[in-house]
């Protein structure tokens, strides 16, 4: 979108694990990592090929009658196909229904065969990977904006993909229900319904069959399927094991203690309302900027190199990789 300032997600080339821990992990930005060894999939992951060692082995999917699904308002239907129906449909040119599987999995566990082919860089130790999910999608299909609360690498073994994502620190101007952007269209929003949106920082890449997007937690992220694709999204445990809801099988629960926390504020506003308007209007304020000088990491006295070491230093609390 033209209104919106936007940076292009610089890409980094024959990366090993060191440099990927030293130079790029700790920035806590979205990095594209070019020349990784994914293994054979590049070459053997064709339509044909995933149908035939997929087989009937059920996978469920996402299935809209329009290119953008719409988390919130649930404009596709949940189903259930055998994998080689799904990829067969999938993939086929003329299509008048959009696919997407995202279920999550463990491909070794799930798909043996096919995972033997994929190899999962080794940015991270054994005990903090959580899932590794097939991203196989129509051409057209553009996924709405969200946040993942761990850190995770979305590996492009087939077509191409457009990722746009904002920084966590935009996250006022996304207009959230959740951990969803009610902004639809991100290239040509009702900027009426939410004119807020042009305030937020579009960082943006198109990722090539063998790319992989680093994409640190919290960044929220739209993609766009710009042909039919095979991904490959890892995700891995950062924080300490006992941060995240065990119950959680995607991955996208908040925290507990944030989960906690948001409880908390609720209880505080129901509490607010037992107050005249002009009272509630007025502790309301005052319940803002408390928060804002407990928790935001820019404060104004600081100088602008300092607020953009706080935008890009990893808190303490994450658990380094491997």
């Amino acid at each position: 979108m033209e209104l919106q300032e936007t940076v292009t997600v610089p890409t980094f080339t024959d990366l090993d694990e060191d440099a990927f821990l030293r130079d790029i992990y700790p920035q806590r930005r979205p990095a594209v990592l070019r020349g990784m060894d994914l293994g054979p999939c590049l070459e053997k992951w064709t339509a044909e090929y995933l149908t035939e060692k997929g087989g009937d082995k059920e996978v469920k999917i996402h299935v809209s009658t329009v290119p953008q699904m719409d988390f919130l308002h649930k404009n596709f239907a949940y189903k259930t196909l055998p994998f080689k129906e799904f990829v067969k449909r999938a993939s086929e040119k003329t299509h008048c229904d959009y696919f997407l599987c995202k279920e999550p999995a463990d491909l070794s566990k799930q798909f043996p065969d096919l995972a033997a082919d994929f190899h999962i860089p080794e940015f991270f130790a054994p005990d903090q990977f959580f899932s590794s999910v097939f991203r196989i999608s129509s051409c057209g299909l553009q996924l709405w904006t969200h946040y993942d609360v761990m850190d995770n690498l979305l590996a492009q073994v087939t077509g191409t993909k457009r990722v746009v994502l904002y920084s966590p620190q935009d996250a006022l101007h996304l207009y959230l229900s959740g951990d969803k952007s009610e902004v639809l269209d991100i290239d040509s929003p009702d900027l009426t319904r939410f004119p807020e949106f042009v305030k937020a920082k579009r960082y943006e890449c198109v990722l090539e069959p063998g790319d992989v997007l680093f994409i640190p937690a919290l960044w929220f992220h739209n993609t766009l399927a710009l042909h039919f694709g095979v991904g490959v999204n890892v995700f891995w445990r950062h924080l300490p094991a006992d941060s995240y809801d065990k119950k959680d099988p995607y991955g996208n629960k908040d925290p507990v203690a944030a989960a906690r926390a948001l409880q908390a504020l609720e209880r505080a506003l129901h509490t607010l309302d037992e107050l005249p308007a002009d009272y509630r209007d007025f502790y309301g304020r005052r319940m803002i900027q408390r928060i804002q000088k407990r928790t935001c990491s820019d404060s104004q006295s600081t100088t602008s190199t300092q607020q953009d070491s706080d935008r890009t230093s990893p808190s303490n609390h994450f658990t380094k990789p491997g």
